[in-house]
Formats: C-alpha cells, sequence, structure tokens
C-alpha cells in the first residue's frame, strides 16, 4: 500500500466487470497517488482475477457487500474511494449507506444497470464468454442484479462526501449520458468533469488526463481534511 508514511488516508481503487485490480488505469493511477503521496489500494473483488471466488457470483450487490468488508479491514485510516465502471456503481451503493467512505471518485460508472448490461450482454447465451472472455460467462444471477437496480440516478453519497464523477466523451462501453444523468440527480452533491475524446479505458493520451484530473482533486480534497 504505497503513499506517505503515517498519513491516515488510504484510497481504494475498484475495477469494472470482467476486470481485475492489474488493468493499464489503474496501475497509473495508483502510481500518479503515490507520486502525491497518497497511499492507494487497488483491490480485485471475488470471483474476477486471481481472487478466490466464482465469477458468477459477481454482482453489483454481493460487491457492495465486499467493499464494506474492505472498509471494515482498514479501520483506523481514513477511507476515500475510486471505482471504475461497475466498480464505479458499487462505490456509489457503498458511499450511499457508509459514511466511512470520505470522498468519492466515480470513473465512466454504470449509471443506469439495466440499460448497460442489456445493451451490452442481452444478447448471449448463459455460459458464453462476457467480451471474450472464458473465465467471465455470462449468467442469470449478474443479468438479474443489474436489471433490478434500474437505475442509480439519484442515489447520492452520506453526510458531505465530496464526490467526482469522470467521464470520456468517445466511450462506446458506459455512454457519457449514464455520468451526465447521475450529476444532474445531485449538481449540488457532486462535480462533473468529462474528457473530451477520451474512451472507455482512459487509453493513451487519456491516462494522463484521467491520474492528473483525479489526484489533483483527491490532493486538494484529502488536504482539507489534514
Amino acid at each position: 500500500m504505497p503513499g506517505a508514511a503515517g498519513s491516515p488516508d488510504v484510497v481504494v481503487i475498484g475495477h469494472g466487470c470482467t476486470s481485475d485490480r492489474d488493468r493499464p488505469w489503474s496501475l497509473a493511477l495508483s502510481a500518479a497517488l503515490q507520486q502525491a503521496g497518497i497511499a492507494s489500494l487497488r483491490i480485485t473483488f471475488a470471483g474476477n482475477g486471481e481472487s478466490e471466488g466464482r465469477f458468477e457470483d459477481a454482482t453489483i450487490t454481493k460487491e457492495v457487500g465486499d467493499l464494506g468488508a474492505v472498509v471494515e479491514a482498514l479501520a483506523g485510516h481514513r477511507v476515500h474511494y475510486v471505482g471504475h465502471s461497475m466498480g464505479g456503481s458499487v462505490g456509489l451503493l457503498r458511499a450511499a449507506v457508509d459514511a466511512r467512505i470520505r470522498t468519492l471518485v466515480s470513473l465512466a460508472a454504470v449509471t443506469h444497470t439495466r440499460e448497460f448490461i442489456l445493451r451490452l450482454f442481452g444478447r448471449l447465451q448463459p455460459g458464453e464468454p462476457m467480451l471474450g472472455k472464458p473465465h467471465c460467462p455470462w449468467n442469470e444471477q449478474l443479468r438479474d442484479d443489474f436489471v433490478a437496480w434500474g437505475s442509480l440516478a439519484g442515489r447520492a453519497p452520506v453526510g458531505d462526501a465530496p464526490w467526482l464523477i469522470v467521464h470520456g466523451t468517445a466511450d462506446d462501453v458506459v455512454p457519457v449520458e449514464h455520468s451526465r444523468d447521475l450529476h444532474a440527480a445531485a449538481p449540488a452533491r457532486s462535480e462533473l468533469v468529462l474528457l473530451d475524446g477520451v474512451d472507455h479505458s482512459f487509453t493513451g493520451a487519456g491516462l494522463g488526463r484521467l491520474t492528473q484530473t483525479v489526484c489533483s482533486w483527491l490532493s486538494a480534497r484529502l488536504g482539507a481534511l489534514r
């Protein structure tokens, strides 16, 4: 958990659906936070990557609980969360009920969960690989959980937790309207930053723009807490 020695602040970084903690954007953000003197912890939710468990159990609802367990394990620290895509959905829902998350950053978060899951994967048959990944089989449990949440617009972190929403305008996986709608539902509680021409995974020049945006924002908010 690299960062400033003795600081109580830890930024937890969560990934999206079918992904893991070693995505380029996650590695780059963690490195940039370390450069800024901020500790970070990249997590892989159960059933994904090298974590134990079944992918079929890796629903939004379960991961909200898993994130709560991570926060519990970091007792004694001030916890901040950055979540990408489905991980953004998880962070929003956790922060809405858990004041221990002191600041929240939503990266290309899936806001309209029903629309997202049916648009991208609705034509797959159970057991078929999602995004061509054999270790991520399409399953009814995942589908039904996304559908049940419907839309997360209108939910906001508890208390006065600072909240940053970041989205690339060239995202063809989670349309930028998801973040626009998320911000519109809580304009006084959130700050929206749109990165022109940046895709869902913040590739190419988008990587530097992402890390600069998030690190600058977190540095200012964490500095205010000290």
